[in-house]
């Protein structure tokens, strides 16, 4: 992979970051926008806990669906013109929330998400290459670092800016207040609701046309990348690397319970008649950021990476069979907790769920290195394998929505076990195979 550089002069690694750090910016704000979106519009389409988890699923389907046709726009684009392409593709998503939200359709709703999936799916794959080559190898796990915590504090602001700007006046709708007005009070609120989607999506999707510009016309070199001599010759050879193939679905399974601790606390929220619901993932996010700065500390310095999973995958456990089994009329754990500083108190389900987010912060970057390790010369198709597990998001919020409707929204976090179960094997031994057991 190599850089496209004219001259014989080392340029600056300056600018670049600056730019892949505000790409890194707005993917964690584009992403975790949905925590927001999904009791917002659980109330405005009215909708089941199922239906409202489409937006998730929306979403994140698109990085499966759409990954080898925006591989073939890249190799046809470039890189950089393919990072504006990503940019423009999520303004013209958030352009759509305008009709959207005036005729109150959910399916243009999911269209429009279906989009802006689309936009950051070709986005992070053409933005990625670049932590790595805009300054010296051995610095490279610095740079991932803080292009990650540009993304989880990105991913804190998202539904506290969302909830300020669309609900503003409203901040106190929640399902139960709206559940016990009449059919005509209820219609104006939703309608009022409705509208306010409009001017901020309006103002992020100008801004969003206005980078992809600027980004196209920067000093951002282009990159050109090996490709392999043959696609179907080297699935076949993925195949034979268990560590990469258990990776794949410990990813799958992580980022599905990563999207229903982030994108499910403003659902339960909402429905146990909490202010601001939809600001509620703020809570999830900030402990993913306290997680990931513990990572930057204790990795590799006192635990390696897989003692870091598996200690994740053990917290995940312990906190998700806290959940099942917590009062969610009881605030005695963000008591103690936050109360002391004379913050909120919330609900001892609603913070047990965002501390899902210490859990989850650390598994994400500790699974890539495990699974692409002795890949060699696969590691690039490798990685592109790994990414097909970001769908997990899409397919287990569905589930943890369809357990909800049939039993409760409480008990239907049992899913996670299994999960954390898998990930934990994963830490333990998963990641040592170099071969499939053979009869």
């Amino acid at each position: 992979m190599q850089a496209i550089n004219p001259s014989n002069t080392k340029p600056s690694a300056l600018m670049p970051m600056l730019i892949i750090g505000m790409l890194f910016f707005i993917f964690g704000f584009v992403t975790w926008l949905n925590g927001a979106l999904i009791p917002f519009l659980q109330i405005v389409c009215e909708l089941t806990e199922s239906q409202a988890l489409l937006v998730a699923f929306s979403f994140y389907i698109a990085y499966v669906v759409m990954a080898l046709p925006m591989s073939w726009v890249l190799d046809q684009t470039g890189y950089k013109k393919a990072m504006s392409l990503g940019l423009g593709l999520i303004a013209l998503g958030c352009l759509l929330f305008i009709p959207a939200s005036y005729s109150h359709e959910f399916s243009v709703f999911l269209i429009a998400q279906f989009i802006v999936g689309t936009g950051l799916t070709i986005l992070q794959t053409a933005s990625n290459p670049y932590i790595v080559k805009i300054g010296p190898q051995e610095t490279a796990a610095v740079r991932i670092s803080i292009m990650g915590l540009l993304n989880k504090f990105a991913g804190f602001l998202a539904p506290i800016v969302f909830t300020a700007l669309v609900l503003g006046e409203f901040s106190q709708v929640n399902a139960q207040s709206i559940a016990a007005l009449s059919e005509a009070d209820k219609a104006i609120q939703i309608s009022a609701l409705a509208d306010g989607l409009v001017k901020p999506y309006a103002a992020m999707a100008a801004v969003l046309l206005v980078l992809a510009v600027l980004l196209n016309f920067s000093s951002l070199p282009d990159l050109v990348l090996d490709k392999p001599n043959s696609e179907k010759e080297a699935s076949k050879k993925l195949m034979a690397y268990p560590q990469l193939i258990l990776g794949v679905f410990a990813l799958f399974l992580y980022v599905g319970v990563e999207v229903i601790a982030g994108d499910t606390i403003g659902l339960f929220g909402s429905q146990l008649g909490l202010e601001n619901a939809t600001s509620l993932t703020s809570y999830t996010m900030a402990f993913m950021v306290l997680g990931y700065l513990l990572g930057l500390v204790i990795i590799p310095r006192f635990v390696d990476q897989a003692q870091a999973l598996s200690r994740s995958a053990i917290l995940g456990l312990i906190l998700s069979l806290a959940i099942v089994f917590s009062d969610s009329q009881s605030t005695q754990v963000s008591a103690i907790l936050w109360g002391w500083m004379g913050l909120g108190l919330l609900p001892d389900t609603i913070t047990l769920i965002a501390i899902l987010g210490f859990a989850n912060a650390l598994v994400w970057p500790a699974i890539w290195p495990l699974a692409l390790d002795g890949l060699y010369s696969l590691t690039a198709r490798g990685s592109a394998l790994l990414i097909m597990g970001i769908s997990g998001g899409a397919i287990l919020p569905m589930v943890y929505g369809l357990l909800a409707e049939h039993f409760s929204s409480h008990s239907a976090y049992w899913m996670m076990l299994p999960c954390y179960g898998f990930i934990l094997f994963y830490a333990i031994k998963g990641h040592k195979m170099r071969a499939w057991k053979r009869d």
